[in-house]
């Protein structure tokens, strides 16, 4: 099969995907995690349902997909505010502010249960360790990159956006080994 081919199809399958897995963030923006059908995504995504069923077995297949691409996106967003600033403070900020803007529901729990999310948060857990440098000398720098993560997931559920800012503030203190003021 000539190389054209192949790549033409891989081509094809990928749009194919990615207009699934854009109509399903649609449907979810719309009505919510449980609200999101098969039906409805086939044709949103402008494809017949036996063409969705090749590409994903069930609505949970989609949405696993779906939030995998997110959660991947985050952290090349996270990626891209480091080699932007070199500063730990704006990627935390940063990962607050996404925590924030998407926050965990119940049916949100679910899919954060996921393998792909715990690789995702060891992920994340290194990536801070590896930018924090020498901070503090009393605790490993992996230890205080899960504080930091961990603290700032509560960034989904305060009010503003200047709670948020002032989690990070919290956090950082913390980080530094600040006494409070």
């Amino acid at each position: 099969m000539p190389k054209l081919w192949n790549d033409t199809i891989a081509t094809h399958r990928e749009a194919v995907r990615e207009a699934v897995l854009d109509a399903a963030a649609a449907v979810v923006a719309e009505h919510g995690l449980t609200g999101v059908t098969m039906a409805e995504v086939a044709q949103r995504a402008g494809v017949g349902r036996a063409t969705l069923y090749k590409y994903f077995a069930d609505v949970e297949s989609i949405l696993t997909a779906w939030h995998q691409r997110q959660v991947a996106d985050h952290l090349q967003q996270l990626s891209e505010i480091w080699e932007r600033t070199r500063r730990i403070d704006d990627v935390l900020e940063a990962y607050a502010f996404i925590r924030h803007e998407h926050p965990s529901s119940e049916a949100v729990a679910s899919l954060h249960r996921s393998e792909h999310v715990a690789r995702a948060q060891e992920h994340l857990v290194s990536f801070v360790a590896e930018r924090l440098g020498e901070v503090r000398n009393d605790v490993p720098a992996k230890e205080l990159a899960a504080y930091c993560v961990h603290a700032l997931g509560a960034a989904g559920a305060v009010p503003s956006k200047a709670a948020v800012r002032r989690l990070v503030a919290v956090v950082l203190s913390g980080l530094r080994g600040e006494a409070g003021r």
